[in-house]
């Protein structure tokens, strides 16, 4: 493991998973060791986490002065790490007691943050502390698992003499959202993983001076991202937004169905957010409550054109295509639900992408913006320009289903093994209404006001082309235009993809 010499003369260590940017990653505890993060859920397919060990836990050294223990006398460790990594800023990452820490540096060095992530974080550093009391009924939401009563009988035993050990022993089945093997194995971990004697230390007197930091982060400019828990009982959502609102720019993302380790209970759902928060090509908006990520290029006064992907597909479908649009376009592509880095709300069809769409455009303000969108964003596309007119200016259907029911229908598909970028629940969805759909999807075409351009991949794609022929007699102001390479046009031949739509006049 590599290793830097600190303000005090201690040594050190951390270790670096993933590539690319460096995320630097404090741990809670607090004092354990860094290795419980793991690769966060899958983090570090997108950054190269820097696993720091704090002093005394892990491999680095144990300090001439087990006063460094405390806290703000870690200060100076993250610095001395930042320089010797060599970053003029860095993004920080802090977990639960490592949150402090995180927060007490970015008030002290608000220069040096680039971004800011707290997951499920103490707020001793902000005056936001969990009572007792606050934490018993947290744990209610537990009421109806088949371990709550004998967990909850040995949590009242907890006094003032209970071992710091025994007190985590019990706690432990409430820090994750579901108490299984994983979870288990996890917790157990922390016996050997967690520096007992120097914990207590940590937010020892003086640690802590609540006022003075918030004074100071308000010369923090770096975004913030604090991720929280829906089950977690320290902090419990409610206190995660208190402390978010002692952030100049903070945004609050509460995991669903996530105790205090989020990234064991669903890492898939813990890495979305955080991903889309640190790639700086990236942004967020909510609508109806789920967090839809997309990318922007281009002019900010240049006229705007919203890009639409296909089932299992996202928004860096349009990298190329966007790149080129962008010289004289404000390029908005979007990640529709359950796709990319958006959420996975788990309820899906071409009404909810169609409504999804809208509120994107609604939200951001793209009102009569034209609109560019494949396969199943194609559907959501003109679904919209049925149910809103005025909303899309000009509309560019890439091989969308014209909603004739399928002959023969799609079998239920299975799903592959393994990860995927999207939710699977897409597919079973969709293709039962493919099979079946609304029959008003259909009729509804005459009603579309905006001008429409249907671009038809020719026999080698799997869609009938019978079908876009049919979508462009019935859309009253629309064009077919045939360029035969498949389903993926603006892949396979992303130039003559883009002379139609700029003829089109995109």
């Amino acid at each position: 493991m590599p290793t830097f010499t600190t303000y005090d003369g201690t040594e050190l260590a951390y270790r670096i998973k993933g590539e690319g940017e460096p995320l630097v990653c404090l741990a809670g505890g607090p004092m354990r060791d860094a290795g419980y993060l793991g690769d966060l859920g899958g983090l570090a397919a997108h950054r190269a986490l820097v696993l720091l060990d704090a002093r005394g836990t892990g491999a680095s050294a144990v300090p001439a002065d087990p006063g460094t223990y405390r806290c703000d006398r870690q200060i100076g460790d993250v610095e001395a790490l930042r320089a010797h990594l060599g970053l003029e800023r860095i993004d920080l990452l802090g977990h639960s007691a490592g949150g402090n820490l995180a927060v007490l540096y970015a008030a002290a060095h608000p220069e040096r943050i680039r971004s800011l992530v707290l997951v499920t974080s103490a707020g001793r550093a902000l005056g936001v502390e969990t009572t007792d009391e606050e934490w018993d009924k947290a744990v209610e939401l537990f009421a109806d698992r088949d371990w709550y009563a004998q967990a909850r009988a040995a949590l009242d035993t907890i006094g003032p003499d209970t071992p710091l050990r025994r007190v985590y022993e019990i706690a432990a089945p409430f820090g994750y959202g579901r108490w299984d093997t994983a979870a288990q194995e996890h917790a157990a971990a922390g016996e050997r993983e967690i520096n007992w004697e120097a914990a207590p230390a940590y937010h020892g007197e003086g640690a802590y001076d609540p006022q003075a930091t918030r004074r100071a982060l308000g010369a923090l400019t770096a975004p913030v991202l604090i991720v929280a828990g829906e089950y977690d009982a320290g902090p419990t959502p409610a206190k995660a937004a208190e402390a978010a609102a002692f952030f100049p720019h903070a945004e609050l993302v509460v995991q669903q169905g996530a105790g205090h380790f989020p990234w064991v209970d669903d890492a898939e759902a813990f890495v979305r957010p955080i991903a889309a928060f640190l790639d700086p090509a990236v942004r967020t908006v909510s609508v109806a409550g789920v967090r839809l990520a997309y990318r922007v290029t281009g002019p900010e006064d240049a006229r705007p054109v919203v890009l639409v992907h296909g089932r299992g597909n996202n928004s860096t479908t349009w990298t190329d295509i966007a790149a080129d649009l962008a010289a004289d376009h404000r390029v908005y592509a979007v990640d529709l639900r359950g796709h990319g880095l958006s959420d996975r709300p788990g309820s899906y069809g071409f009404e909810d992408f169609r409504d999804e769409l809208g509120g994107f455009m609604k939200a951001l303000g793209l009102t009569g913006t034209g609109v560019v969108a494949h396969s199943m964003g194609g559907a959501a596309a003109y679904l919209l320009a049925q149910r809103a007119p005025g909303l899309i200016g000009r509309l560019v259907l890439e091989e969308a289903p014209a909603f004739l029911p399928l002959d023969p229908p799609r079998p239920v598909a299975e799903r592959p093994e393994g990860p995927l970028p999207f939710d699977w629940g897409i597919v079973t969805t969709t293709d039962a209404e493919l099979n079946a759909p609304d029959p008003a999807w259909r009729e509804e075409l005459t009603t579309i006001t905006a001008p429409t351009l249907v671009l038809a991949g020719g026999p080698t794609s799997h869609v009938p082309q019978d079908h876009l022929t049919l979508l462009a007699d019935r859309i009253p102001d629309a064009r077919l235009v045939r360029i035969e390479v498949g389903h993926l046009i603006h892949n396979a031949a992303p130039a003559e993809f883009l002379a139609a739509i700029r003829k089109f006049g995109l």
